[in-house]
């Protein structure tokens, strides 16, 4: 990022960076570190994470590892690993060193085995659910396994076959040899390794055993020399354990603190459950603009400083809240309204005839591209004799005070002429098919010589030249607040009207839609080129609103 931050409160996070930086713990030195499962795109949650992680370096000189927590070969892929890379770019954000768990896979097992040597580790050949039983309750003891006190040398030998293969999956594990009386859970001999048959996407079949997380997380963290390893609030139960790991195994002691977990309204920030999205065809892929992942709002239309402003000003916190979806839309719309081009669209389209424009004339009129940017320029579009306007922006018997256009009266068409409604032909069932009127010559916009005055501006597009385009408008996508938290399963209560396809009319200009370009639609909200789009069908994606709103269900 090469923006400077503001200058604002410190978090409580910011805190303890300064007050260890100025003690001079670690030497004055700072590195992050940002460890994704790659089982699963980023999300929403995740910019929090890594805007904390990341911003924290950039803001105090110091660095952020991307680590790949890559210890569950059977969930894990290098799409999932390229696309978080791709998403990190996108959001502005280079990491000091790119790192993998599986890196350390031999280190691992080196610790593994000096835990054994210790005494305080052990090969258990309970069941899952023996172990279950074991563990107790948390207002009831755990129970010791009976293979507890298997001796070292023993532990040492079936450790040594587990990784050679030589047993089932599931016949054994390597646990922890702690306190199954501990008031906490996951101190009462958690399992370190277990055997898994399956290959993994970069060391392949090398090994058949894998660390579980809460081994590999502080090890890997203390391997790297990370000074702050910022987690979220459901991992402060974890760090007695992390740093029982890092105390007995005598290795740099990396220190963990716990954030609050970004909560968005409207939506689920569980990877397992947008993944049954994604696999049950609620939506098309982990990039739908309806999913809050970043792939998803990047090709919705979302910038990555609107996120990246958005995350900075939620702040960080010790509580878990909800936070309202309008206030990241709000950030969204902010920056879209200083970089998007104004153009001209249709989406109900109704013709009109410029009766005394003579046929094959057209004139060339010049239209600002963004009110908001000076430097934005201006672009040609071409007033011909037949032209679409909405539907909406004509009305037979107009209520006082209509300033559109009705029979008999006069509206300007954006920076092109002043119309004025001369006759109106009906459909069979009282609809209104078209429109004959007649336009000022000495109106132009820019170069109005006529004298006369109108109130109603309304948008355009030429019916010889406008180019016929599907848009695609997105709402909620549950049709609740917080959907994790109600009954049953949070697949109830998805909103079946969460996208909606329609055909408009656009700006000829538009057929050199790229990706990335950024248009506001006049009065209609602001879209991108979706990743559909080509010059033979063009595909726009609505990103959000022009004011604050949106509709459920």
């Amino acid at each position: 990022m090469s923006e400077t931050i503001k200058e604002r409160s410190l978090n409580f996070v910011e805190e303890i960076v300064e007050a260890d930086l100025k003690s001079g713990k670690h030497s004055g030195r700072l590195l992050t570190r940002f460890p994704p499962e790659p089982n699963g795109y980023l999300h929403i949650g995740h910019a929090k994470s890594i805007c904390l992680n990341f911003g924290l370096a950039l803001k105090y000189g110091g660095g952020t590892n991307l680590r790949f927590d890559d210890t569950n070969p059977v969930t894990e892929d290098t799409e999932y690993v390229e696309s978080i890379k791709n998403d990190l770019r996108w959001l502005g954000f280079n990491w000091t060193n790119e790192m993998y768990a599986s890196d350390y896979f031999d280190q691992l097992f080196k610790y593994a085995k000096k835990l054994i040597t210790k005494g305080l580790a052990y090969i258990d050949d309970s069941s899952a659910e023996e172990m279950a039983t074991q563990k107790g309750t948390p207002n009831a003891p755990g129970e010791e396994s009976p293979y507890r006190n298997r001796t070292v040398e023993e532990n040492l030998s079936l450790f040594d076959g587990m990784a050679n293969g030589d047993f089932v999956e599931g016949s054994r594990v390597l646990r922890a040899k702690i306190d199954m009386t501990s008031s906490n859970m996951l101190m009462r001999d958690p399992i370190i390794y277990r055997i898994k048959f399956a290959e993994h996407h970069r060391t392949g079949n090398k090994w058949c055993i894998y660390p579980m997380y809460d081994f590999a997380h502080g090890q890997s963290d203390s391997i790297e020399g990370i000074t702050h390893s910022i987690c979220t609030l459901e991992f402060v139960s974890h760090r007695e354990l992390y740093d029982w790991f890092l105390e007995q195994l005598e290795i740099f002691p990396s220190k963990q603190y716990e954030f609050a977990r970004l909560n968005l309204t409207y939506t689920v920030m569980s990877k397992r459950k947008l993944l049954q999205l994604v696999n049950e065809g609620h939506v098309t892929a982990w990039d739908d603009p309806r999913m809050p992942t970043i792939s998803g709002m990047r090709r919705r239309g979302y910038t990555a400083k609107s996120i990246v402003d958005f995350c900075d000003r939620i702040g960080i916190q010790k509580r878990d809240n909800l936070i309202d979806v309008s206030l990241l839309e709000f950030f969204v719309r902010e920056d879209l309204n200083k970089t998007s081009t104004r153009v001209m669209a249709v989406f109900d389209p109704l013709k009109v005839v410029i009766t005394n424009l003579p046929d094959g004339i057209v004139e060339p009129c010049s239209l600002e591209n963004n009110p908001e940017d000076p430097e934005s320029g201006h672009r040609k579009v071409n007033f011909t004799k037949e032209i679409y306007i909405e539907q909406g922006d004509f009305m037979l018997e107009p209520p006082a005070k209509y300033f559109r256009l009705s029979p008999g009266k006069m509206v300007r068409l954006k920076g092109a002429f002043i119309i004025q409604c001369d006759e109106v032909f009906e459909n069979e069932d009282g609809s209104i098919k078209e429109l004959h009127c007649s336009y000022i010559p000495s109106s132009k916009s820019g170069a109005d010589e006529s004298g006369i005055k109108v109130k109603g501006v309304i948008q355009w597009v030429s019916a010889t030249e406008g180019v016929e385009s599907e848009i695609r408008i997105y709402d909620r996508l549950f049709k609740v607040e917080d959907p994790s938290s109600e009954e049953g399963d949070f697949k109830e209560y998805i909103n079946e009207n969460s996208l909606e396809v329609l055909t408009a009319y656009v700006e000829p200009s538009l057929k050199d839609a790229k990706p990335g370009d950024r248009y506001q639609f006049m009065r209609n909200g602001y879209f991108v080129p979706d990743t559909d789009f080509s010059s033979e069908k063009l595909v726009f994606n609505k990103t959000v609103g022009l004011k604050e709103g949106f509709k459920v269900g």
